[in-house]
C-alpha cells in the first residue's frame, strides 16, 4: 500500500474533521461532528483526542500516536488507546497510515494495511464533492471496498465546547453493535 513520504508532523497537527469513514466498532454508532485533534508531544509522539457526539452527548477517547519506524520517511504510524476510556487498563493499538494528503495539509486519506478501516479527514467540516470522489478513487485503487463508506454528519457551526459527557458508555454499546 502506498503511503505519504516525508509527512511534516508539525503541519499535520491540529484539528481534523471526519468527512467519511468505513464503520469502526471503536467509534460511537450514529456519531455526528466527529473530529480528531492532534498535538505534538516533546518526545516526538502525538497526543490524540478523538471526539464524536451521539444522542446529545460528547464521546471522547485520548491516546498516543507514534511512527512505526522513526528512521523511515513513510507516514506509517501506530495509535494506542486504552479501553475502556473511563478505566484505562487494556491497550488497543492500531495502524494509522497516511495514504494521501494535499500540499496544503487541508485534507487527508487515512487507512490501515488490513483495509478494514478508512477515514477521509479535512480541516473544515465539509469537503467538495470532486475532492471527495478523488479520495474515494484513491482508496479503491489501494484495495478498499468503499461501498460501505459512511459520510459523517456535521452541524453548522460545529460544537466548540465539550457538552455533557457520555463517560465512556459508548464503548460498551459499540461492543454489542449499538
Amino acid at each position: 500500500m502506498d503511503v505519504v513520504k516525508g509527512l511534516d508532523l508539525q503541519r499535520y497537527m491540529g484539528r481534523w474533521y471526519e468527512i467519511a469513514s468505513l464503520p469502526s466498532r471503536f467509534q460511537p454508532k450514529e456519531g455526528i461532528n466527529t473530529r480528531a485533534t492532534y498535538t505534538l508531544n516533546s518526545d516526538g509522539t502525538i497526543h490524540v483526542l478523538n471526539e464524536s457526539w451521539s444522542s446529545g452527548k460528547r464521546a471522547s477517547i485520548e491516546g498516543t500516536a507514534y511512527k512505526v519506524d522513526p528512521a523511515s520517511d513513510e507516514a506509517k504510524l501506530k495509535v494506542k488507546f486504552y479501553v475502556p476510556p473511563f478505566l484505562p487498563i487494556i491497550p488497543s493499538v492500531g495502524d494509522y497510515w497516511v495514504l494521501c494528503i494535499d500540499d496544503d495539509y487541508q485534507y487527508a486519506l487515512i487507512g490501515q494495511p488490513s483495509r478494514k478501516c478508512l477515514w477521509i479527514l479535512c480541516r473544515q467540516n465539509y469537503l467538495d464533492e470532486d475532492t471527495y470522489n478523488q479520495l474515494l478513487q484513491r482508496a479503491t485503487d489501494e484495495g478498499y471496498d468503499v461501498k460501505h463508506i459512511h459520510k459523517t454528519v456535521h452541524t453548522d457551526p460545529p460544537p466548540e465546547g465539550g457538552g455533557p459527557e457520555d463517560e465512556g458508555f459508548w464503548w460498551f454499546k459499540s461492543i454489542f453493535g449499538k
